[in-house]
């Protein structure tokens, strides 16, 4: 089996080397890029299956690489910060990051939140499968397509697994607590404000107006449900 490739960004080179280190031991291939520039040509040449990518970068910052990652690839991503601040995290969110990470980290807790994404990258492109459906949006399960009339969307694999995880569990309020521990993991260090994101951006991708949803409905203060649908 070849090994999962993982594209490491930070400008901090001593950093760099030992997530590179540390990687490289647990069996990954690792390739790594020192500005924002440097990222955006490796992803294009190296099809990572993973992103661990710093906010502060020279030349291009990591929200401008996040950006263009998410215009080509739903690979997942891991934002490296040193800003604990609300707004980096929700920015990052917002532009498609899966996770976050802030600095000063352990390798042992990078590699765990590795770990965790690739593991649920890899459930999701699993055998087998189910066909969901809710009106004219279509998943298939088995294939990871998303079609709305017949077009295909586009979703990074958080709002894939959160899209699936809230048809399968159609008529039924799920609160974020929930939804966080189901969709996310208990391994995830992130709050509440992740799923209202994440259900921000799904909405934008699947609903005609966001602002009115059709499919993902909010229960004022419980949570989240997609009315019932067809399921084969």
């Amino acid at each position: 089996m070849l090994s999962k490739k993982i594209l490491v960004v930070d400008d901090e080179k001593p950093i760099a080397e030992i997530l590179r280190y540390n990687l490289v031991q647990e069996g990954y291939a690792v390739v790594v890029a020192y500005d924002g520039e440097e990222a955006t040509r490796l992803m294009q040449t190296e099809s990572p299956d993973l992103v661990l990518l710093d906010i502060m970068l020279p030349k291009k910052d990591g929200f401008a690489v996040c950006r263009d990652i998410r215009r080509v690839s739903n690979v997942p991503i891991i934002m490296l910060t040193a800003k604990d601040t609300e707004l980096d995290t929700v920015l990052g969110l917002e532009l498609g990051a899966d996770d976050y990470v802030t600095k000063p980290f352990s390798a042992r807790e990078v590699l765990a939140r590795v770990k965790a994404q690739l593991r649920r990258t890899q459930a999701a492109k699993g055998p087998g499968g189910e066909f969901l459906i809710c009106d004219d949006l279509q998943v298939d399960t088995g294939r990871m397509e998303i079609r709305k009339n017949g077009v295909d969307i586009d979703l990074t694999y958080r709002e894939y697994l959160l899209l699936v995880y809230l048809m399968r569990n159609a008529g039924y309020v799920i609160s974020r607590e929930k939804l966080l521990s189901e969709v996310w993991g208990y391994d995830f260090y992130g709050d509440e404000r992740t799923v209202d994101v994440t259900i921000r951006r799904l909405r934008e991708k699947i609903e005609e107006n966001p602002s009115q949803p059709r499919y993902i409905r909010t229960k004022r203060g419980a949570g989240y449900f997609i009315r019932r649908k067809d399921h084969v």
